[in-house]
């Protein structure tokens, strides 16, 4: 038999060749090292300005390995061999580590995670505004159990607020911002029980209408939640599935424009075309709902119909970016997460993608002395790659070896779980008589599953702009909004920005240093 490590080293004499020139020489390295000591040792000079403006970025499941896969995937888009390539958020000075956890469960869910980085306070898993003392399911639970986010502390400080995402905007990660509910899947007054019904709770739609009534931009999927039942979709008229789903007979998006001011320009949209042919600068109010349910995966985006998450990302800066206090705007890249649980790899990398050109969207529109830009994960997933693949090969190739034991090639990414474990004729299938290439390809996995899980690893957080050195360490989830907040000057921990209010100053940190100094000078 022959050993792994010999087939590593014969692969890896056999690709020499695609080791760039360059990077035979051993000054090549030294310079780019000497090139990052410098730019770190910049970051000496901490930003300690007030953020006028602050912006989340939410890739919901990319963990660390989505993170590498997604840099190298964009690195082959653009003909390289994928490893070195940079993704915006790599270009973030400051990284942390957020551990993921829900307060009764190890591995999380997207709800009990949003409600940790929006609203600053750790919760049970499935709900989301609430705290732990709320179970899941249980409507009794919620009142009094209520928490707010820091959408709504930006609102109550005059800025403009805004929420784009690629889900359903009464998703668990949107619905953070804004909902209070004991379980993330109420989404209409369709999908509740009787008995919460009964005992007053509201769905999420409802309450995105109703307890937020001016945030300026809402942007995503979700119509058919905004309808009354089997209301015929003005995009999908033949598709039941698409029909609206409330049982009361409201129509949310009549009563969002009764809500808006007469002297203000609102615009209800439900297609790019739309979209692309606003000007910014005469809407006041924007609520664009692209498709019934979540919004297509990148690969299979309608050019006409929908937008792409940049796309969205530029008209929302644009029209938050007119109120001289700033704004704080949501973006969360949700379809990464559906992508893996269906094992669909491709699909969940090329959202990875495309949010992150997004990131670089907002990083030409803002500026990092007045702009926090914050980019995590709510949570990982069982998704790995590996297999001794030499470099440049194709993110989504076969390892350059066939497996020791049952002697068929394996694809480089795995799942540990999920749809993608088949067995033929009592053996793991030969995946070299399938297109592994193709979109909606489903990764092998290790144990059987309708849909692959979630990991409970700890995520990253990239920062750049005021004060994102606070994130600079390994911390607690629910810890993020509360540096968004201490940055912005919202919230209820602003006693640090008195000082720089009553001098004009855009830095308190400067200026509580010297208060500090005060005591020991009337000492001395």
């Amino acid at each position: 038999m022959i050993s792994p490590f010999l087939v590593l080293a014969i692969g890896t004499c056999l690709t020499n060749s695609l080791v760039p020139e360059k990077e035979k020489d051993p000054k090549y390295w030294r310079d780019q090292a000497q090139q990052t000591l410098k730019n770190a040792l910049r970051l000496q000079t901490l930003n300690t300005n007030v953020a006028k403006n602050v912006i989340m970025f939410l890739g919901d499941g990319m963990g660390v390995s989505t993170v590498t896969a997604a840099r190298i995937l964009k690195g082959q888009l653009h003909h390289s061999p994928g490893e070195e390539t940079r993704l915006e958020m790599d270009k973030f000075p400051y990284v942390a580590l957020s551990k993921t956890y829900n307060t009764n469960a190890q591995v999380p869910d997207s709800a009990g995670t949003a409600t940790a980085y929006l609203c600053g306070v750790k919760a049970n898993e499935g709900t989301v505004g609430v705290s732990a003392a709320t179970q899941r399911t249980d409507c009794n639970t919620t009142q009094g159990n209520e928490v707010t986010s820091i959408l709504r502390w930006a609102k109550d400080a005059g800025k403009s607020v805004g929420i784009v995402t690629t889900t359903r905007v009464n998703h668990a990660t949107p619905s953070a911002a804004y909902a209070h509910s004991a379980d993330r899947d109420w989404y209409s007054d369709n999908e509740m029980p009787p008995e919460a019904l009964s005992q007053g709770c509201k769905d999420i739609a409802y309450q995105l209408m109703h307890n937020v009534r001016d945030i300026e931009v809402i942007m995503g999927g979700g119509r058919k939640y905004m309808f009354p039942k089997n209301r015929t979709d003005v995009e999908y008229e033949m598709d039941e599935k698409a029909r609206g789903t409330r049982l009361d007979g409201l129509n949310l998006i009549d009563i969002w424009k009764s809500f808006k001011p007469k002297h203000k320009h609102s615009h209800y949209i439900w297609n790019r075309t739309e979209l692309l042919a606003l000007d910014p600068y005469t809407v006041d109010y924007l609520l664009g709902l692209f498709e019934p349910g979540d919004m297509q995966y990148e690969l299979n985006r309608n050019n006409v119909t929908d937008p792409s998450l940049s796309e969205m990302v530029e008209m929302a800066i644009k029209i938050l970016s007119k109120n001289p206090k700033g704004f704080f705007l949501l973006v969360e890249g949700g379809r990464i997460d559906h992508g893996h649980h269906e094992g669909k790899a491709k699909q969940a990398l090329h959202e990875v993608v495309e949010m992150d050109r997004a990131i670089g969207q907002a990083g030409t529109m803002t500026s990092v002395e007045d702009t926090l830009t914050v980019v995590t994960a709510d949570h990982s997933h069982v998704f790995t790659f590996g297999g001794y693949t030499p470099r440049g090969n194709s993110i989504f190739g076969l390892a350059p070896m066939v497996s020791d034991t049952d002697k068929k090639p394996f694809t480089a990414i795995l799942y540990g779980n999920g749809p993608g474990y088949k067995v033929v004729g009592g053996e793991r299938e030969n995946v070299s008589m399938v297109d592994y290439a193709h979109n909606n390809y489903q990764a092998q996995s290790a144990v059987p599953l309708r849909h692959e899980t979630h990991g409970g690893e700890d995520v990253a957080i990239f920062a750049k702009g005021p004060m994102a050195h606070l994130l600079h360490g390994v911390h607690e989830q629910n810890y993020i909004p509360h540096v968004m907040a201490y940055a912005a000057c919202i919230g209820a921990n602003r006693d640090h920005c008195a000082s720089a209010s009553l001098s004009g100053s855009p830095s308190p940190g400067p200026l509580l240093f010297l208060l500090a100094l005060l005591p020991l000078a009337i000492l001395f």
